[in-house]
């Protein structure tokens, strides 16, 4: 078992490398070949489309001002790599007097009890995403 450890290792280095080199794409240079989708990527692009579609249907469902409010925002204000809407109507909070938005409940607690950093975060996020800053 010790003796084929090293070339169960090399193997697997090897099969791992060879599968990396066959996702890095040569420079092409036919069009076609620059315009020509995988069935994978198609997916992705499928996927990617629905995600955005149920962002928009549930950030349709908050009052117009809350919309523009979340939407100036636009990621969550603790778990930051969330867009808003991705996991269902995001929350609005009133922190420190200020419309503070979340993904979900789960973030509630923690932007509350950390008021000043996620008003930081909110303000951070805002100008980032060219909303106004309050």
């Amino acid at each position: 078992m010790v003796k084929t450890f090293p070339a169960l290792l090399l193997i697997t280095t090897t099969g791992l490398l060879f599968a990396m080199g066959c996702q890095q794409q040569t420079g092409q240079t036919t069009s076609e070949s620059q315009t020509t989708v995988t069935p994978s990527e198609a997916d992705g692009l499928e996927h990617q489309g629905s995600a955005d579609a149920d962002i928009e249907a549930a950030m349709a469902e908050l009052d117009p001002e809350d919309r523009k409010e979340a939407e100036s925002q636009k990621f969550c204000a603790v778990m930051t790599a969330n867009r808003l809407g991705s996991m269902g109507v995001p929350l609005k909070l009133d922190v420190k007097g200020q419309p503070v938005f979340v993904c979900c409940a789960g973030c509630r607690t923690k932007a509350t009890k950390n008021a000043d950093e996620t008003l930081a975060t909110v303000a951070k996020l805002k100008a980032e995403n060219g909303g106004s800053k309050e």
